[in-house]
């Protein structure tokens, strides 16, 4: 039996590259819609965490990741039916080009699988700031490459003048395919970038507000809106038999054992070093029966009254090394809790923060490592299987994941590994000591729901 909310209205904004304006035309929409009033539902195809935060900020939702590689295919729709509970539309950002995806996997990942499993109409961002007749054949191919994925309009971007505007105008009609938007280039929507890609939401403060301010109006005044929300609306119900996923119900405990009837306090590193993390692992940790609280390590000189167990996401701790290192008091509560044997999950950002150091300056030393910035980028989905058992994950459970950094752990394994990567490469990596399970590996918790729910208990037990 199909779902009530299956057939709510959908996009798909992708592009032919990198770079062409996918997140600005995306973003826009998302703050021009929710202007007119609607409730919008915004997500992000792949593992980006930095997107979803101008998402957020574009329309008062939580910004959630759509991945066909971390999660499987079967969970792309159940997981978006989840986030667009209630909403009048959503917005789908695509990653990379369009039909780009987990390297030497075929579609797998990409933009345009996702758009299939949604059945969800594409929008086709185009730079055309180098061309103009051109833009005819390279929409074209796109529309004629997989005659699964609906191309459903194009929007121009980094149109030059009138006449440019007309002569791409006239290249794309012949097509056949609408032209759905025009946008001119624009300083104000400029987002600055560093060595990861944007500079989060949670930095920039104000100048965010500006920045999603300013490309909600300028899609306003350069997209025809009604003729996108009523391509949305074409989208039609989602295949048969899908239902909006759920982090499950929560847990019931046999009289007989042994465990803590309140609740395990679970602290989750946020604010601007740590503001990778995806929605589902708090949702996950609650209905596995955890109250679950977040801490700012910026500003925080302690963890939260009774923490039982400890997540720290990703993010960018290397902007940040100066003041997290001043920060003594949390990092002296935070090695306590660790060394107490208390559960702690620490992913990249993470794992860091854990070690001995980070560029010299001093960390939590919970991990008997060091970590540096280093000029290269570690990037990509990983296949792999858990080398050690923890309180995240038993020995032999196999995850997906992705790595994303451009910083180093000296050495990159401990004794009892987290990780054995089975793909693209085999090696091991990670740290399994005590009640610590850290990594660089980025996983989502929904693709294996277990993992809270054995973290949860270990939090109740240990």
């Amino acid at each position: 039996m199909t779902s009530p909310d299956s057939g709510v209205p959908r996009l798909v904004i992708a592009a032919p590259s990198s770079g062409s304006g996918k997140t600005t035309v995306a973003t826009g929409l998302m703050a021009a819609l929710t202007g007119r009033g609607l409730a919008v539902s915004p997500h992000k195809v792949g593992p980006d965490y930095i997107d979803p935060g101008y998402h957020a900020l574009a329309t008062g939702r939580v910004g959630r990741n759509v991945d066909a590689y971390l999660c499987g295919a079967e969970l792309v729709a159940p997981l978006f039916l989840h986030g667009a509970r209630g909403c009048d539309i959503a917005v789908v950002e695509g990653v990379m080009g369009l039909y780009d995806g987990a390297a030497g996997e075929g579609e797998l990942a990409s933009t345009a699988q996702v758009a299939k499993l949604l059945r969800a109409p594409v929008v086709l961002v185009v730079d055309a700031s180098s061309q103009s007749r051109s833009v005819a054949a390279l929409v074209h191919g796109f529309v004629s490459w997989d005659p699964e994925v609906r191309i459903g309009g194009v929007i121009l971007n980094k149109v030059a003048s009138d006449r440019h505007e007309g002569l791409l105008r006239e290249a794309v009609d012949s097509v056949g395919v609408p032209v759905l938007g025009v946008l001119r280039r624009a300083a104000p929507v400029e987002t600055p970038s560093r060595h990861l890609g944007l500079v989060p939401v949670a930095e920039r403060g104000s100048e965010a507000v500006d920045a999603v301010t300013a490309m909600g109006a300028q899609v306003a005044a350069g997209c025809d809106l009604e003729a996108l929300v009523g391509l949305a609306r074409a989208a039609g119900p989602l295949p048969g038999g899908s239902a909006p996923w759920t982090p499950g119900p929560m847990p019931t405990h046999h009289p007989s054992r042994s465990v803590k009837k309140s609740k395990p306090r679970v602290a989750v590193a946020g604010g601007a070093a740590f503001t990778f993390s995806y929605a589902e692992h708090a949702e996950l940790l609650a209905a596995a029966g955890a109250e679950v609280l977040t801490f700012d390590p910026l500003r925080d000189e302690e963890l939260p009254e009774g923490t039982a167990g400890l997540v720290i996401g990703g993010g960018f701790p290397e902007v940040y090394a100066s003041e997290l290192s001043a920060n003594e008091g949390l990092r002296k509560s935070v090695a306590e809790l660790a060394l107490s044997g208390a559960p702690v999950a620490a992913e990249c950002a993470g794992l860091l923060y854990l070690c001995r150091e980070l560029d010299g300056l001093p960390m939590c030393g919970v991990l008997d490592a060091s970590a540096r910035m280093s000029e290269r980028l570690t990037l990509g989905y990983r296949d792999a299987v858990a080398v050690s058992d923890s309180a995240l994950a038993g020995a032999g459970t196999r995850m997906r994941g992705h790595e994303f950094h451009r910083t180093v752990v000296e050495p990159g394994a401990g004794a009892a590994p987290a990780w054995g990567m089975r793909a693209p490469e085999r090696r091991v990596e990670g740290f399994v000591e005590r009640g610590v399970h850290a990594s660089y590996l980025h996983t989502h918790w929904a693709a294996e729901p277990g993992v809270a729910r054995r973290f949860v208990e270990r939090c109740r037990t240990s």
